[in-house]
């Protein structure tokens, strides 16, 4: 049975091992007379495969510590790890149980994994061996096999015999035994995996894999939009930034992609006459050095990427020319934020479906409630091995304004709000007239602490509380 993982969607979101000596029926048993092979050498006969896999969803007491399994609660990964997309590779996976193949459709599907074709065969290792016969071998191999000890490295030795030169190797296997998985590790199995399973837990080792070296960074992207315009979007993402700069000291920039009417050089009180326009607008040129050349530092850990905030020509740009751009300020900075427009085309639903995190704000009132729900709904049915976006419900409490209460917003959201922040028209409004941030003004507001609680949980850091810097503060720490 071959399933091809890759749905036809228009809007897409991108387009040497051996046989161990000492083993012969177990890492226990009676050593094995074969000095050990590696891929490319003469094959072995194979064992018939023995049907002994625990369930996806369960599994017996380990006889040793884990080798490769992060918690099965936690499916979507930690806060503070980035997963790189792969590039465009070939994937095979040979499967022994129907729940095996559709666990690595889920995974295929990730957005990281949205270059590489897929291919999902049943039959396990005999098939797998059966098949590159004849056939090139691909840049990966998923193996699902029940079997352990000597009848495992015999069919392994003889796929390793029809394998290609550079072709990696990824087991799904039955035994949770920290010794066979550093004998595998140690005759070049990629990784080792055991029961249960999440689909993160697919994407992870492939995205390590096959990460770029020569940029083996990756920084975390939010991206932050509005349900409509005016809910305060810009200003908390901006905020946001400031946060995980300068209170979790980790370098954070920011990227201005309302290109006409983007507000990030006013609220850093910074005039550039270069920015993000340029680098978009020719995205094969974009290098550390053009980078470093159009960003505008703010402070030592942030820096701002401003939008040309210019009638003077209409901004037609690929959704391509974003996400290379994106990639590159990405591989430079450990936090990079988007501050996206409140507009609907390919490259802002490109751009969403494709980052870390999601934040979407918006006021309680029908229209912003309607908007939200449409967003959420798609990017969590997307994005399914993501974190859910996170909702902001700003601008709580304007005087004789109607609003949709918080507990109604919820249900018909169908998911809780991750913060609830009042109307402080006299803390935003000074704020935005002097190009400062809201911390700057008053550290001890509502709306302070809530963009920190909200930094701490897209870090995974706990934020450190620091006083107002006053005036001299101001003046000087900034560039």
């Amino acid at each position: 049975m071959n399933q091809d993982s890759k749905p036809l969607d228009p809007f897409d979101p991108a387009d040497a091992f051996a046989v161990p000596n000492e083993w012969e029926n177990g890492p226990d048993e009676a050593a094995d007379s074969d000095p050990g092979t590696v891929f490319g050498a003469s094959a072995i006969s194979s064992a018939p495969p023995m049907d002994n896999l625990p369930p996806l969803e369960q599994i017996s007491q380990p006889m040793a510590p884990p080798a490769y399994i992060a918690p099965i609660e936690d499916e979507y990964g930690s806060a503070d790890e980035t997963l790189s997309p792969v590039p465009r590779i070939s994937i095979a996976a040979f499967c022994e149980r129907p729940d095996t193949a559709q666990l690595i459709e889920h995974a295929s599907a990730d957005r990281r994994l949205s270059r590489a074709q897929t291919t999902i065969t049943m039959g396990g290792l005999p098939a797998a061996i059966e098949h590159y016969h004849d056939e090139n071998t691909p840049n990966l191999i998923l193996i699902e096999s029940g079997m352990r000890g000597h009848g495992l490295f015999e069919q392994l030795n003889e796929l390793a015999a029809v394998c290609d030169a550079g072709t990696k190797v990824v087991v799904i296997g039955a035994a949770n035994d920290i010794s066979l998985y550093r004998e595998l590790m140690a005759r070049g199995i990629s990784e080792y995996l055991v029961p249960p399973i999440a689909p993160i837990q697919i994407v992870k080792p492939i995205s390590n894999l096959f990460s770029d070296p020569d940029k083996p960074f990756s920084g975390k992207v939010t991206a932050v939009i509005g349900a409509k315009g005016g809910v305060g979007s810009s200003t908390i993402s901006h905020n946001l930034a400031w946060q995980i700069s300068e209170n979790l000291h980790l370098g954070t920039t920011i990227i201005d992609l309302d290109l006409s009417f983007g507000t990030a050089g006013l609220d850093f009180n910074q005039d550039s006459a270069q920015g993000i326009g340029e680098a978009l607008s020719e995205p094969d040129r974009v290098d550390d050095v053009l980078l470093e050349r159009l960003m505008t530092r703010c402070t030592d850990r942030l820096s701002v990427f401003t939008a040309p905030a210019t009638l003077d020509r209409e901004w037609e740009i690929d959704k391509e020319s974003y996400e290379t751009v994106i990639s590159e300020v990405r591989a430079t900075v450990p936090h990079v934020i988007l501050d996206l427009p409140h507009v609907w085309t390919s490259w802002v639903k490109n751009t969403l479906l494709l980052a870390d995190d999601v934040v979407i704000v918006a006021s309680p009132d029908l229209a912003c409630l309607r908007n939200a729900k449409n967003m959420y709904d798609l990017l969590k049915t997307r994005r399914s091995n993501d974190n859910p976006p996170k909702i902001i419900v700003n601008q709580v409490g304007v005087p004789k304004r109607p609003e949709i209460s918080v507990k109604d917003f919820t249900e018909a959201l169908g998911a809780e709000p991750n913060l609830v922040l009042p109307f402080e028209p006299e803390l935003y409004g000074q704020a935005t007239n002097n190009g400062q941030m809201l911390s700057e003004v008053n550290a001890a507001s509502k709306a302070v602490a809530g963009i920190q609680s909200l930094a701490a949980t897209i870090t995974g850091r706990e934020i450190e509380i620091t006083k107002s810097p006053g005036f001299l503060g101001r003046l000087f720490g900034r560039k």
